[in-house]
C-alpha cells in the first residue's frame, strides 16, 4: 500500500513537469509567429522586386536585337545587312574591311561612304539602340484582376556612346525613387554577318 501512494506522488510530480514543457514550448512557439510573419513578408517583397530585374533583364536583352546605329543601315540599297562605322579610320579605303574582318562574301563590312558618323538619334528609318531611350514609366501593365498585386516599379533606359561601344543601362527604381537594379550591357559596332543559305541548284 505504500509503494502505490509513493507511485501516485511521483506520478502527479511527472505530470507538473509535463504541463510546465507544454507551456514552455507553446510559449516559444507563439513568441516565434511575428518572426515567421516577418520573414515571409519579406520573402514576399523579394520576390517582387525579382519581377523587377527580371523585366529589366527582358528588356535589356531586348536591346541586343537592334540596329547599333541609324548610319549603321546607310548601305540598305544593296545590303540588308547592317554595317560598321569607321569610328576608329579602321577600315581598309579599297576593301572596306578592318582588323578582325574575313575577306569573304557575307561577312562583316564597313560602310561604303568611309567619312559617315554615328548620328546617335531617334526615330528614323532604322530601328536602333538610340529609339530604346526612355525616360522613367512603369514597368509592369497593370490589370483589372492583378491591380494592387505588382509593386509599380518604373523603368529607364539610356545610351552612352564611347568610340565603337555603346552602354545600355536599364534602371529600375520603386514608387519612392529609390534604385532597385541597375543593368548594364555594352554592344559593339561590328555590323552583320548573313547567315549561311545553303543554295540550291
Amino acid at each position: 500500500m505504500v509503494t502505490m501512494t509513493h507511485s501516485i506522488t511521483k506520478r502527479s510530480a511527472f505530470t507538473m513537469i509535463e504541463l510546465i514543457f507544454a507551456i514552455v514550448i507553446i510559449s516559444i512557439v507563439v513568441l516565434s509567429l511575428p518572426t515567421f510573419m516577418q520573414v515571409s513578408e519579406k520573402n514576399v517583397e523579394n520576390n517582387l522586386a525579382q519581377e523587377a530585374i527580371f523585366a529589366a533583364s527582358a528588356e535589356l536583352m531586348g536591346s541586343t536585337s537592334v540596329y547599333w546605329d541609324e548610319n549603321s543601315m546607310q548601305d540598305s540599297n544593296f545590303s540588308a545587312l547592317s554595317r560598321v562605322i569607321d569610328i576608329g579610320d579602321d577600315c581598309n579605303t579599297t576593301t572596306k574591311l578592318r582588323p578582325g574582318h574575313i575577306n569573304q562574301p557575307f561577312h562583316r563590312r564597313c560602310l561604303d561612304d568611309l567619312t559617315t558618323t554615328a548620328a546617335n538619334t531617334s526615330g528614323g528609318d532604322a530601328y536602333n539602340l538610340n529609339d530604346l531611350v526612355h525616360t522613367p514609366h512603369t514597368a509592369f501593365t497593370q490589370t483589372s484582376d492583378a491591380s494592387g498585386y505588382k509593386t509599380n516599379y518604373n523603368s529607364a533606359l539610356s545610351v552612352t556612346q564611347n568610340n565603337d561601344i555603346k552602354t545600355v543601362t536599364v534602371t529600375i527604381t520603386d514608387p519612392d525613387g529609390n534604385v532597385v537594379t541597375r543593368l548594364k550591357s555594352q554592344i559593339a559596332n561590328i555590323g552583320e554577318v548573313e547567315p549561311y543559305k545553303k543554295r540550291m541548284f
